[in-house]
């Protein structure tokens, strides 16, 4: 059968109703113009015998003339009603004839393809749409089975809907994969119709296909990205605690089955994302992702490649909940010490160096792992459980791991309390400005002051040990030393008045971590100094050792920008860091505060003591002043005195206090002073 024969096949089949009813008045009027032609032939030619004559009664009174004329009559108005019949039978003719070639547009140019299948199910057409979606060419498809493409585990559930279709007469929207010529598989929307006979009765199908392969594509591409991380391709949080919820529930059915949940963070990712540029940051973490997915066995995770949904069915999971922490779910223990082992091989791989940016990069990770088994733990808990690990497991001083245990869970939830009181604090006024004096060591007399927050709440003061590193790791110390700065300005400007001096008062605040990683933090600090009308000369910016030196070139640029305030700046703690001296020699300090832990064991242990000499030779030849912080006793002063220590502080003079007690130091310390005690501290 040629193209132009199936359609018109087709368009026959579609239209069989319609042309069967106008070839059966075809022949009705044919048939009755046959029979009437015949009967008004013979009718006027037995007139014209010879013989024939009209009976001379008075009923039949017509001449043959008249019988003539009558029967002519009537062949002209059959002639004229067969000729009108035939006009309208030529015009559905042509309503048909079009429609048949609209038909054929529709189908040659349609984008869906348009099947037509028998009674049986064999082929009758397939629309130019089959051959350009599937390959195929038209002796190809008329050659085999519609069935033969279908893939076989689709095959029964399309057969079982076109059975449905012909036995009900409605089709049902259907989706199944068919075989492409070069062997891959489409996917087809497919809708069929029932072509009805004339009787009723079903004469086939006719069936719509769309081909949905991209859209399916997308579809699934979409709901792998919603629980897949972009740069790993590993499972991402929502994913992970879905399948630790899957864990835990099968350990409820089963008392015996194990399993613990690993929370991984790289140390200190921050500092190398920030020298190196977030694209070498993303270089390491894919890396990384590598490492772990090859260290770990088939127990431990999950094939990351796959695009598989969320039902599927694994042993345990890698996954990256965000940032630079890996969580790894390990099921199938046999004993706890199991996943230690697994957090120690993750540790040992981790410590071979990656290279990144032509770079040679270690690093270390901190672990904190959880176990599940308690019946009233959920997947969020776990997870929660094993990052709080994590987190002691850096506090211990990193490249750890910790188990969590109960105690833990105490101590985070006493965390988030404070958290939120701090907070509240905040909102309420509840931090203070304390004040610990700094003293000439070769006068005695207070030359300025080192600014303190101190949280006084209902239950009595809580010391910074206890809030400061939370306000860190929170960012809310960047508004309380903000605040800090603000109300000591404004009490130094008062003191200044009240007791003048040359050189003036001075006050010293701390930096903290958070602060100093402030892009613009000389604008903040330059700002607030402003509103406090202080001198920027009679500020000391406190930086320790470590801060400084983890990123010597961006220390380097922030310190200029904080010296082009007009500001001091200070290195606090020395000595408890690794400091490069060449680099401490670029940077523009004034002055190295030797930290307590030396200065309280310097009276006692002669190692302590060199320490602290050498110390001070060194700022003397950098041309720096020396503060020594924590000294208690006479002693040490004294010892301090003769290694040349121009400064220092600590409980022999005081320990920090509000400032109502700060004026009657500062009375007594000027009414006692002497004018030599004053001219001398006037070289401090």
């Amino acid at each position: 059968m040629s193209k132009h024969e199936s359609i018109s096949a087709v368009n026959m089949t579609g239209s069989a109703p319609r042309i069967r009813q106008i070839e059966g008045r075809e022949w009705w009027l044919w048939g009755f113009a046959v029979a009437v032609t015949l009967i008004l032939t013979f009718g006027i030619l037995s007139l014209t015998f010879p013989g024939f004559h009209l009976p001379t009664d008075k009923i039949y009174v017509l001449t043959l003339r008249e019988w003539v004329r009558a029967l002519a009559a009537l062949v002209l108005l059959f002639d004229i009603y067969t000729i009108y019949q035939n006009l309208q039978l030529q015009r559905v003719r042509r309503q048909l004839a079009e429609r048949d070639r609209l038909f054929q547009l529709i189908s040659e140019n349609a984008a869906d393809m348009i099947a037509l299948v028998d009674r049986d199910g064999n082929r009758l057409y397939n629309s130019p749409a089959y051959s350009k979606v599937l390959g195929y060419s038209e002796a190809e498809l008329r050659a085999t089975s519609p069935v033969e493409q279908i893939h076989p585990d689709d095959r029964v559930r399309v057969l079982e809907a076109a059975e449905k279709a012909r036995r009900t007469g409605r089709g049902e929207r259907l989706e199944y994969r068919i075989r492409h010529r070069d062997g891959s598989w489409r996917v087809l929307e497919s809708t069929a119709s029932v072509i009805l006979g004339s009787k009723g009765d079903n004469d086939g199908l006719v069936i719509v296909n769309r081909d949905i392969t991209d859209r399916k594509r997308i579809e699934e591409m979409l709901a792998h990205n919603a629980f897949h991380d972009g740069l790993t391709n590993l499972p991402n949080r929502v994913l992970f605690l879905e399948r630790v919820g899957r864990a835990i529930a099968v350990s409820r059915r089963h008392s015996k089955v194990k399993f613990a949940v690993l929370f991984v963070d790289i140390d200190s990712f921050k500092i190398f994302n920030d020298s190196l540029g977030h694209a070498a940051g993303d270089a390491l973490l894919l890396q990384i992702s590598q490492r772990l997915t090859a260290c770990l066995r088939r127990a431990d995770m999950v094939s990351r490649t796959q695009t598989d949904s969320m039902e599927t069915a694994t042993d345990s999971t890698l996954a990256r909940p965000g940032g630079d922490e890996f969580a790894v779910l390990v099921e199938e223990l046999r004993d706890p010490s199991d996943a230690v082992r697994v957090a120690e091989r993750i540790q040992e791989k981790l410590a071979a160096p990656f290279e990144v940016a032509n770079q040679q990069i270690v690093v270390t990770a901190s672990i904190g792992i959880a176990f599940g088994g308690s019946k009233s733990c959920g997947a969020e808990d776990l997870l929660r459980d094993a990052e709080i690990a994590m987190y002691r497991a850096k506090h211990a001083g990193k490249d750890r791991c910790e188990v969590f245990d109960n105690a833990m869970h105490t101590g985070a939830l006493r965390r988030l309390q404070l958290e939120t009181d701090m907070r509240k604090a905040l909102e309420s006024g509840e931090f203070h400005v304390y004040y610990q004096p700094v003293v000439c060591l070769r006068s005695g007399q207070i030359v300025g002051f080192e600014a303190l927050s101190r949280w006084q709440r209902s239950g009595g003061v809580v010391m910074p040990n206890d809030f400061i590193p939370v306000a860190n790791e929170t960012g809310m110390i960047l508004s309380i030393n903000r605040e800090l700065l603000l109300l000591a300005g404004r009490q130094l400007r008062s003191w200044q008045a009240q007791y003048p001096s040359q050189p003036p008062l001075r006050l010293a605040v701390n930096v903290s971590p958070k602060q100093f990683a402030e892009p613009d933090l000389a604008d903040q600090i330059g700002e607030v100094i402003r509103q406090s009308g202080m001198d920027p000369q009679c500020v000391d910016l406190e930086i320790t050792e470590t801060i400084a030196m983890a990123d010597a070139e961006r220390s380097g640029t922030v310190l200029t920008q904080l010296k082009a305030l007009g500001v001091h700046l200070d290195i606090d703690d020395f000595g408890t860091g690794y400091s490069s001296l060449s680099r401490l020699q670029r940077f523009p300090v004034d002055t190295l505060k030797i930290d307590r832990a030396f200065v309280s064991k310097m009276d006692t242990d002669r190692d302590t003591h060199e320490i602290v000499r050498i110390i001070v030779t060194l700022a003397h030849n950098l041309g720096l002043k020396v503060v020594a912080e924590g000294i208690e006793n006479k002693t040490q002063l004294k010892l301090l005195s003769k290694l040349g220590c121009e400064l220092g502080q600590g409980y022999l003079f005081s320990k920090p206090v509000d400032s109502q007690t700060i004026e009657m130091l500062l009375a007594t310390n000027r009414a006692s002073a002497s004018p030599w005690l004053q001219a001398s501290a006037a070289h401090c």
